[in-house]
């Protein structure tokens, strides 16, 4: 059986090799290994999350030590030695003899002949005091220094800083309850009965964050459709659209369909919902998940939404959540900060964002709400679309935010209170 370490290093090589979703592939990797202890779970956990979010500080700190460029380093060492660093640094349970140990063991295994190398920088980092190469911002939170300085830029420092802040750790299973189904009180006393605590959001109703949880998708509650898992700024989003008992709406990009299923439980599942995602298999995920919430009133299909489709009706509420970025959500999905070289690599999104949203506006009955959102931290797709709907779109006025003072909103922690991802949503009405 291997060790936990062992478990940990096969998923880096696996994530970085095939650039997969660092949390699908540790779910299917914990699944398999189904006698492992709750502490050695929390262990790979720990150390895998810890070092794919932290990777450009721990690689300064190898650069530091190694004779060799770190892109240069053989992959399976070059994730010993992060895994190393990272105990090193930020695992204070773990002696620091143990991890050097530990580590080089894991090098004989895998590259003998490089284990003294591997033994010789956790050494040398150690003897210096385990201190990082410069204190910039970008080594204290492990964030690319374009990003950084973009943030910086748009949103100015106090923001800044508590986006980079955010952005590391684990955040909280957050979950929507199906209350147009389920009584509250029902499914916190199964919740319970699970050993699980459920902590209110305070502002949204029915909104839920899960204390020791695990995979939420295999607790019985789940399977019962008693709940969705949701950000807890994605289902604001939701309330922010306004959708009544009876009204049609339709969710131009829906998959997998959490705002979907969160604007059917606040319409009582009464009216029509008609969710679409670019490709079949995605809209099927759709499907499901309203099955497994007994949600009626949602219909999923393909369609592409940067195209106008005349045989769709018109509506009373149109959602946008469009494809971006996702700096939003680096702190559940830290690889996303490695996926864009330079802010250039951004420049593709808003073209199609805005050719989404504007193709999504003839859908809206006049008197009608449209919703525009992301799930990334970048004004070029969020604040620049938006402003510049409005100014060219005159049948379009900006509808003010119920939970914020304008039409349009950028979620971050220095911003709102009730711990959401970062998000953007802009509401207008169609006055023509």
């Amino acid at each position: 059986m291997q060790t936990p370490r062992e478990i940990c290093l096969g998923l880096l090589v696996k994530v970085e090799k095939n650039s997969s979703f660092s949390g699908l592939a540790l779910d299917n990797t914990l699944s398999k290994n189904r006698d492992l202890s709750d502490i050695d779970r929390r262990f790979i956990s720990a150390l895998y999350y810890g070092v794919i979010e932290r990777r450009i500080t721990l690689d300064a700190v190898i650069g530091k030590y190694s004779n060799r460029p770190v892109d240069r380093l053989n992959l399976e060492i070059r994730e010993i030695l992060r895994m190393g660093i990272y105990q090193l640094l930020y695992m204070d349970s773990v002696p620091d003899s143990a991890t050097v140990d530990e580590s080089v063991k894991l090098a004989k295994i895998n590259n003998r002949s490089a284990s003294g190398f591997v033994n010789a920088v956790l050494r040398s980092f150690i003897r210096d005091g385990k201190k990082l190469p410069d204190n910039s911002l970008s080594l204290n939170y492990s964030c690319p220094e374009w990003l950084v300085d973009m943030w910086l830029r748009d949103y100015g420092e106090e923001i800044a800083l508590s986006i980079l802040k955010s952005s590391l750790g684990r955040p909280p299973t957050t979950v929507r309850f199906n209350t147009c189904k389920f009584e509250t009180k029902d499914i916190l006393s199964e919740l319970e009965i699970d050993g699980i605590e459920a902590v209110p959001n305070g502002v949204i109703p029915g909104c839920y964050d899960l204390k020791n949880c695990g995979s939420a998708e295999k607790l019985s509650t789940y399977k019962k459709g008693m709940f969705h898992v949701q950000d807890a700024s994605c289902q604001l989003c939701a309330y922010e659209l306004g959708a009544k008992e009876g009204e049609t709406v339709l969710d131009v990009c829906s998959a997998p369909g959490g705002k979907a299923f969160t604007t059917a439980e606040i319409m009582n599942d009464r009216g029509r919902i008609l969710a679409f995602d670019l490709h079949e298999n995605r809209a099927k995920l759709i499907t499901e998940g309203a099955k497994r919430l007994n949600l009626g009133i949602i219909s999923a299909s393909k369609n592409n939404a940067k195209v106008y489709n005349s045989e769709l009706p018109m509506a009373d509420r149109v959602l946008c959540d469009v494809p971006c970025s996702g700096l939003g959500v680096i702190g559940r999905k830290p690889e996303i900060k490695y996926n864009y070289a330079s802010e250039d690599d951004l420049g593709q999104f808003p073209i199609v964002q805005y050719e989404i949203l504007k193709t999504s506006s003839q859908y809206v009955k006049p008197g009608g709400t449209l919703v525009y959102s992301t799930c990334t931290l970048n004004r070029n797709e969020n604040d620049n679309i938006a402003e510049r709907f409005l100014r060219e779109n005159p049948y379009f006025e900006g509808c003010k935010l119920s939970q914020f003072d304008d039409y349009k909103a950028t979620i971050t922690p220095a911003t709102c209170q009730f711990g959401g991802d970062g998000f953007f949503m802009a509401k207008f009405l169609r006055i023509g």
